[in-house]
C-alpha cells in the first residue's frame, strides 16, 4: 500500500542530495578563491594571505598585493561567473535549448560593439569623449548599456511574435550575428593602438578589477538571484511545456520576458567589466542540470557556483600556465569549457533535453 510516507522519504532524499551537492559546490568555490589569492609570481601562502585578511600581518607590501590585486581578482571571478552560470541556466530553461547562453544569443556581441565604439571612435552614450576620460569609466558603461540594447530588441522582436522559444532564439542570433559584423567593422577602421585595446578587451580579462567594480556586479548579481529564485516554481513549468505550465497556473510570457530581462541585466554587469568571457555561461547550467535535475530551486544557484567554480579554476590556470605572466582569462574558460561540453555530450544524461 502507498502512503504519504513511502512518497515523502525518497522526495526528501532527493532534497537532501542535492542541498549537498550545493552545499558541496559552495566549500569547493571558497577552496579554489583562497588558492586564487595565493597564486601568483610573489610567492605569497595561504597562512599569509589568511593573516593579511584578518589584519593580522601589517606588512604593507602584502597588503598592497592582496588588497589592490588578488582579492579584487579573485572576487570577480567568482561573482562573474556565478551571474555568467545563472544567466546561462535562465536562458536554457526559457527557450528549451541547451546551446543557449549569454553568448550565442548575441548579447556579449552587444557589450563588445559598445566597447568597441569607444575605443575605436571615442563615442559613447554620453558622447564624444578623450582617451583619459572613457579609460576607466566609460567603457563599462557602453558596453553595459549595448548589452541590454541587444537584450530589448530580442525581447520587442519577441512581444510581437508572442514570445515563443523560436522567435526569441532566432531574435538572438540575428543580435549576434549583426554586432559580430559590426563589431569588425570597428576592428577595421580602428587605429592600431584601439584595435590593440578592442581585442584585449574582447579576450576577456580580469586585471582591471576593483573593489568597486566587485561591489556593482555582486549587487546586480544578488538581487537578480533573489528575483530568480521567486519565480523557481515557474521556471520549472517551463520544462513541461507551455501547455501544462498554463495549466499549472504559470504564465510562460510573462515569465519568458521577466527572466530574459533579469538574465541579460545579470550578462551585461558581470561582461561590461571584464570582457567577452565564453563557455561558462553554456556549460555551467549543463554540469548543474546534469547534478540536480530541472528544479530551479537548486539548478539556478548550482548553475551560479558552477560557474563561480570554472571562472576560479579558469583565474588559477591563467596565471600558472606561463611563468610570469597572466592570460586572458576569456581563453583559457574556452580551452578548459570545451573538453568539459563534450564530456557532458558524451557522458550526459539521455533525454535530459
Amino acid at each position: 500500500m502507498v502512503t504519504m510516507n513511502n512518497i515523502r522519504s525518497p522526495y526528501r532524499l532527493i532534497i537532501v542530495r542535492r542541498l549537498i551537492i550545493v552545499i558541496s559546490f559552495s566549500i569547493l568555490t571558497f577552496v579554489l578563491f583562497l588558492l586564487d589569492l595565493c597564486v601568483g609570481s610573489s610567492g605569497i601562502s595561504i597562512h599569509d594571505v589568511v593573516e593579511v585578511l584578518l589584519n593580522l600581518n601589517k606588512n604593507p607590501i602584502l597588503h598592497a598585493i592582496i588588497f589592490d590585486f588578488r582579492l579584487p581578482w579573485s572576487l570577480m571571478a567568482v561573482v562573474v561567473g556565478f551571474s555568467l552560470g545563472v544567466a546561462g541556466a535562465v536562458m536554457q530553461t526559457i527557450l528549451n535549448n541547451p546551446l543557449a547562453s549569454p553568448y550565442t544569443l548575441g548579447i556579449s556581441h552587444g557589450a563588445g560593439f559598445g566597447a568597441a565604439l569607444v575605443y575605436s571612435l571615442g563615442v559613447s552614450i554620453l558622447g564624444k569623449l578623450t582617451m583619459s576620460t572613457y579609460a576607466q569609466y566609460i567603457v563599462p558603461i557602453n558596453a553595459f548599456v549595448f548589452a541590454l540594447i541587444t537584450c530589448g530588441v530580442i525581447v520587442l522582436i519577441g512581444k510581437v511574435r508572442g514570445f515563443t522559444y523560436e522567435t526569441l532564439i532566432l531574435a538572438g542570433i540575428a543580435m549576434s550575428f549583426l554586432f559580430s559584423a559590426l563589431l569588425s567593422l570597428m576592428e577595421y577602421f580602428a587605429s592600431e593602438e584601439a584595435l590593440q585595446a578592442i581585442v584585449f578587451w574582447l579576450f576577456g580579462s580580469l586585471v582591471k578589477a576593483t573593489l568597486l567594480n566587485v561591489l556593482i556586479v555582486s549587487i546586480v548579481m544578488i538581487i537578480s538571484t533573489v528575483i530568480l529564485m521567486r519565480f523557481s516554481w515557474e521556471l520549472t513549468t517551463l520544462r513541461l511545456g507551455d501547455e501544462k505550465a498554463r495549466s499549472l497556473g504559470a504564465n510562460p510570457e510573462r515569465i519568458r520576458l521577466v527572466s530574459m530581462i533579469i538574465a541579460s541585466i545579470l550578462t551585461a554587469a558581470a561582461v561590461c567589466f571584464v570582457g567577452i568571457i565564453g563557455f561558462v555561461g553554456l556549460v555551467a547550467p549543463h554540469i548543474a542540470r546534469f547534478l540536480t535535475g530541472e528544479d530551479a530551486r537548486f539548478l539556478v544557484p548550482t548553475s551560479g557556483l558552477a560557474g563561480s567554480i570554472m571562472l576560479s579554476g579558469a583565474a588559477i590556470a591563467s596565471k600558472t600556465i606561463m611563468s610570469g605572466a597572466i592570460l586572458p582569462i576569456g581563453i583559457v574558460t574556452s580551452i578548459i569549457g570545451i573538453p568539459f561540453f563534450l564530456y557532458l555530450i558524451i557522458k550526459g544524461k539521455r533525454g535530459v533535453w
